[in-house]
């Protein structure tokens, strides 16, 4: 265990910020531009020197993971989360008191594409459509397990920059939410949590290599704080996604006749059968439930690992692999052939060869 002090963390990052060094950091989230943990990690890494933009969603939009939702309507119909903006204003703007400060009325994911393809080309030129680091969070709340990693807005908006080819850390912690003007203090519940994501994020900054990405292409972080009561750092554990993971079941509702959600118990097997990565490593929920930080670390490649079980799975449609029409051979060429013929290009939207 160890003390983490405000002026002491930033002395540390005002140090690397200073430099040329200091990074353009996009951020975002799913619980609204308005969310004291956005805010207060916010300042932290303005106060460090790094060139900060939020766009987040103008209303609370937690759980629509990787959704990508659009405003239909030019104009709020109705007044942004906690009013800061009024109904009538544009679907896509600045908050009144801070033009760092962007919000859309759309999902996370959406939000992300925004700032990419909208506000910074209009707006910040310098920053040529993308940046250095992408942060979403902290949210309200944990996000653990491979379930969330498909429902959390926060991961979403995470994947959204990652597919983007910038390196992307979802931060999640434990305390309720709060409107970012009424944080009364750094010994804030929202204060501390920022305080404690700021460490881990100045910790993957500063041990990047100058010129070097702070995570390798199409690597993400999920980064999951327990409660704070103090400003006593918890340990941060290595851990991966998988291990005593949660994911749901429908809660029915005779009286409402409606349906919830909660947490299957014992554990579901499926969701924590664990084949990639180093399997010996701690589940990010077990760990998080015995008061300590845990820092995950996932692609975007989906594939499943070279084993045996993946051999079985193709084994079964074995037959028909490599066999089109007539009895036609594959080859990726043929294939690209074909896609282009069909006017679809294999790249990237940013520029990218598809692989």
């Amino acid at each position: 265990m160890r003390l983490f002090s405000l002026p002491t963390l930033l002395t540390a990052a005002l140090g690397l910020a200073s430099s040329s060094d200091a990074l353009k950091i996009l951020m975002g989230n799913d619980d609204g531009f308005g969310s004291g943990n956005l805010r207060e990690l916010y300042k932290l890494l303005k106060a460090a020197g790094h060139e900060v933009l939020i766009v987040a969603p103008a209303q609370q939009q937690s759980g629509k993971g990787g959704t990508v939702i659009w405003s239909t309507t030019a104009n709020l119909t109705l007044p942004s989360q906690y009013s800061i903006v009024p109904a009538g204003s544009p679907s896509v703007g600045r908050d009144p008191s801070d033009p760092s400060i962007w919000y859309y009325d759309g999902t996370p994911a959406a939000c992300t594409f925004v700032a990419l393809d909208y506000v910074l080309p209009l707006y910040y030129p310098s920053w040529h459509g993308t940046a250095d680091l992408f942060l979403a969070g902290p949210n309200y709340g944990t996000n653990l397990g491979a379930f969330v990693m498909g429902l959390s807005g926060t991961v979403g908006a995470t994947f959204a920059a990652i597919s983007r080819s910038i390196p992307g850390i979802a931060l999640s912690a434990s305390n309720p939410s709060v409107p970012y003007f009424n944080v009364t203090g750094p010994g804030h519940p929202a204060a501390l949590a920022a305080h404690a994501a700021f460490t881990v994020v100045t910790s993957f900054i500063t041990n990047s290599p100058k010129d070097q990405a702070i995570l390798p292409l199409g690597y993400g972080v999920n980064v999951n704080i327990p409660p704070l009561t103090n400003s006593t750092l918890p340990p941060v554990v290595k851990t991966r996604l998988t291990g005593n993971a949660n994911t749901d079941i429908a809660v029915y509702n005779a009286t409402t006749g409606l349906f919830d959600w909660d947490n299957i118990s014992p554990p579901a097997a499926g969701i924590n059968a664990a084949y990639n990565g180093d399997t010996s490593l701690p589940g990010e929920t077990w760990v998080v439930a015995g008061g300590g930080i845990g820092v995950s670390v996932f692609t975007m490649d989906f594939s499943a690992p070279e084993n045996e079980y993946t051999e079985a799975v193709y084994g079964k449609v074995e037959g028909l692999v490599g066999k089109g029409a007539k009895g036609a051979g594959y080859s990726k060429r043929m294939v690209e052939e074909r896609m282009r013929k069909r006017g679809v290009m294999l790249s990237g939207r940013d520029g990218g060869v598809g692989v």
